[in-house]
């Protein structure tokens, strides 16, 4: 993958796998999720505050993955995030799912922002503090 990732590292456990011991597909969405919070919590933790307190909504609005070969327990993975672009009032994100020197998945997740208006949740741009954290990973 070209230019810069944020990686989270993982270990599969029994409780991520299936009878025939490989992972269960909806655990790479739960992974996506995971690895995208904690893009949050290191690079912008101002938005995460805003999260917190109620004031700022991140949707998931398409979350999708592509499976090339199969993941077994015990297997040491990273998943890797970046930026594919800004869209309006979001995100698209890419997640690679690396084991060694192989990618065996590959995700999309484009996420939104809202913000209360006039006593509703409405789209709102993406935080400046994100923007340049999503910068890095471009």
């Amino acid at each position: 993958m070209a230019g810069n990732t944020f990686d989270l590292r993982h270990v599969v456990t029994f409780e991520e796998t299936n009878l025939v011991g490989n992972v269960y597909y909806t655990n790479y969405f739960s992974w996506q999720g995971r690895c995208r919070e904690m893009f949050l919590r290191q690079h912008a933790p101002q938005t995460l505050a805003e999260l917190r307190a109620g004031e700022l909504r991140l949707v998931t609005a398409h979350a999708s993955c592509d499976y090339v070969d199969e993941f077994n327990v015990f297997d040491e993975i990273v998943i890797r995030l970046s930026l594919n672009r800004f869209i309006a009032y979001g995100l698209s994100l890419n997640f690679d799912y690396v084991c060694g020197q192989a990618t065996l998945a590959r995700g999309r997740q484009d996420i939104k922002f809202l913000r209360q208006q006039a006593g509703r949740w409405a789209l709102t741009e993406v935080p400046d503090t994100l923007i340049k954290a999503a910068r890095l990973y471009e």
